[in-house]
């Protein structure tokens, strides 16, 4: 499950996208709707969080910062030894 990084209490705005940027700041961008495209980022909180490797960042219902681990999967890739074995 998530944990909670910081409190912001962010109000949404219905047809905006709120994300964490690179900067661990909670920003939000008008969505693309059909032909129209999108608006540039723009700044809702400075929050500052310090970014873990593996761990997905996100603005929760609440409107504070949250993460949760990255869930990895998929297919596994194949080693270069058994590529090699099979070119033979």
């Amino acid at each position: 499950m998530a944990t909670k990084v910081a409190k912001c209490k962010v109000k949404r705005q219905k047809g905006y996208l709120y994300f964490v940027d690179k900067k661990g700041d909670v920003s939000c961008a008008k969505m693309a709707r059909g032909k129209k495209k999108g608006g540039k980022p723009k700044k809702v909180c400075k929050v500052g969080v310090k970014k873990e490797k593996g761990y997905l960042y996100f603005v929760d219902k609440q409107g504070d910062v949250s993460m949760a681990k990255m869930v990895r999967g998929g297919k596994k890739k194949k080693s270069k030894k058994s590529k090699k074995r099979r070119k033979r």
